[in-house]
């Protein structure tokens, strides 16, 4: 019997962890495989017999990587993408790692000019992602868009369900907001203690007790921060994002941006 498989690729900041954990599980008529056994999905795959199945994983700058590993065995899966305004995401992108204790500017991060930020201007070329799952992938891709889950969650999941021949109850997933961002005025303050203290994520050690020590004592540190930082008065810095570069992301991804909005009305 022929499995049918659907894979969502994420990317990161495009509603991923809502729909991993808020919407995936209440999807009916197919075999959920959850963030956390991706490693194992092919296993799960070849042991069972649903008819078809739905795994999930965030990916960013390793998306071709990983598709490439899935589609080694599965390569009549059906791949899902959300993609994000290119602004909007890199943004967000952003404000996550000065959270988790990157200590740069926003040019660090991303740099347009000279293409020497952690992210890369290849890294938001989305048109050249659909063309990675089109590789791989006998399947043509469901791509749909950050916005229009935000806008209207229950739709975009409908017209997701319907897609990959799911039913779900509206009634029966929390619709609300996951979290709130934090505030400007708190990731100033995360950057100044960074220059002081590393609060980056990273491994501390191979055993397991002493990173998860280690981590804990990280991790109340930097929440710590930020929630001292609302009491706190309002920095004197700059802005942490330029206005004038997001708007020069937005003009220099408008031709790709288009490419992917018409690339879904055309299938």
């Amino acid at each position: 019997m022929e499995k049918e498989i659907y894979f969502h690729v994420g990317t990161g900041k495009t509603g991923t962890t809502f729909l991993q954990y808020r919407v995936f599980p209440k999807f009916k008529g197919i075999y959920y495989i959850q963030r956390t056994k991706y490693k194992k999905s092919k296993g799960i795959i070849n042991k069972t017999n649903y008819d078809r199945y739905l795994l999930s994983r965030e990916f960013d700058q390793q998306l071709e990587d990983e598709v490439r590993w899935f589609s080694a065995d599965f390569p009549d899966t059906t791949p899902i993408i959300v993609f994000r305004r290119h602004d909007s995401y890199i943004a967000s992108q952003f404000r996550r790692f000065v959270k988790n204790g990157f200590r740069g500017s926003f040019t660090d991060f991303f740099d347009l000019e000279n293409d020497s930020g952690y992210f890369k201007k290849k890294d938001l070329d989305y048109f050249s992602q659909i063309k990675i799952l089109e590789k791989y992938f006998t399947k043509k891709p469901i791509v749909l868009f950050y916005e229009d889950l935000r806008d209207n969650p229950v739709k975009f999941t409908q017209n997701l369900a319907d897609a990959i021949g799911a039913t779900f109850d509206p009634d029966s997933i929390n619709w609300d907001k996951k979290h709130a961002s934090y505030s400007e005025k708190q990731l100033k303050y995360i950057q100044k203690a960074g220059k002081y203290i590393n609060l980056l994520k990273r491994r501390h050690s191979k055993n397991p007790f002493v990173h998860f020590v280690v981590k804990l004592l990280r991790e109340g540190v930097r929440y710590s921060i930020l929630y001292t930082a609302k009491l706190l008065p309002e920095p004197k810095e700059k802005p942490l994002i330029p206005k004038e570069e997001l708007k020069k992301v937005r003009e220099y991804y408008s031709e790709d941006w288009e490419k992917c909005k018409e690339y879904v009305k055309n299938t």
